[in-house]
């Protein structure tokens, strides 16, 4: 058996925000608060790839790993894959954008499978990636909606 989660949240901002913030790794520390790094290891083109590293969990073990991402932003799509898999035996992420009225939504679609020796199974894996993705998804909303609204509320240049 192998795992499948789809979240998604819409978001009451402009695509072009929403893309931008959501795909600047850099500052994922920032934006999600399970990431205590992101660190860009290479670039080629559009595709990066980078290791994050999390904030130590309850037993105070820190997890690692590479990935990499790749967006079209002519699609509104970016895909991803872990490259160092750790438990897992492969996982890839799909993050869509929509353009919705009052904003855009954004879907992450996650597929995986856990190695036969992971200390966890797909079905644990799936429930963990379900609860934490609309916490994750909650927390990346209101910043991005804090910064649409501090955009709309800065004065415009005056051409005196």
């Amino acid at each position: 058996m192998a795992g499948h989660t789809e979240n998604e949240i819409t978001i009451a901002a402009p695509v072009d925000l929403v893309w931008e913030m959501t795909n600047d790794v850099e500052s994922w520390p920032q934006l999600f608060s399970e990431y205590a790094s992101a660190e860009i290891l290479s670039r080629e083109g559009d595709k990066c790839t980078f290791r994050l590293t999390m904030h130590p969990d309850e037993n105070g073990k820190v997890w690692s790993w590479v990935s990499e991402r790749e967006p079209d932003r002519e699609t509104l799509t970016v895909r991803a894959r872990r490259v160092e898999t750790g438990p897992f035996a492969y996982m890839n992420i799909h993050w869509r954008y929509e353009e919705v009225p009052g904003g855009t939504r954004m879907i992450w679609t996650q597929d995986f499978e856990m190695k036969p020796d992971a200390p966890v199974d797909d079905a644990w894996m799936t429930d963990n990636i379900n609860k934490n993705s609309k916490i994750q998804m909650a927390l990346i909303r209101d910043k991005i909606e804090k910064a649409a609204a501090e955009r709309r509320a800065e004065p415009a240049l005056s051409s005196d």
